[in-house]
């Protein structure tokens, strides 16, 4: 099964997710750039990851700072479908290596140009 899709699609998905992400929110939460338009990675990022020894696929998880903003969270996956994470991750040491993506260009506020996905 093909994970391609046509521009046209990609339009109407893009279009319709613009115009109804508000409407999903609760009252407190629309107006405040919760869900954004997208992220922009820089290629080294992606590369690094997809550089991991034995990764097969990224996977693309959401996440909330502290301002409660969603962000993609990207890692590398395995042939197995498992998370290729670092082997000394633990909940109270956060791990500053290249293993987890996160740091990313979020629309709002810094947002691409104009194209057919983003008028």
């Amino acid at each position: 099964m093909s994970q391609f899709i046509s521009l046209e699609e990609a339009v109407a998905m893009t279009t319709l997710y613009r115009e109804e992400k508000e409407k999903i929110l609760a009252d407190a939460f629309k107006g405040q750039n919760i869900l954004c338009i997208c992220e922009t990675f820089d290629k080294d990022v992606i590369e690094k990851l997809l550089a991991k020894p034995g990764c097969a696929a990224l996977r693309i998880y959401y996440g909330m700072d502290e301002s409660l903003k969603v962000h993609a969270i990207i890692v590398a996956v395995n042939e197995k479908n498992e998370d290729i994470l670092p082997k000394e991750a633990g909940l109270k040491d956060p791990d500053t290596g290249d293993d987890i993506a996160e740091q990313s260009r979020r629309c709002p506020d810094d947002c691409p140009p104009e194209s057919p996905l983003n008028p």
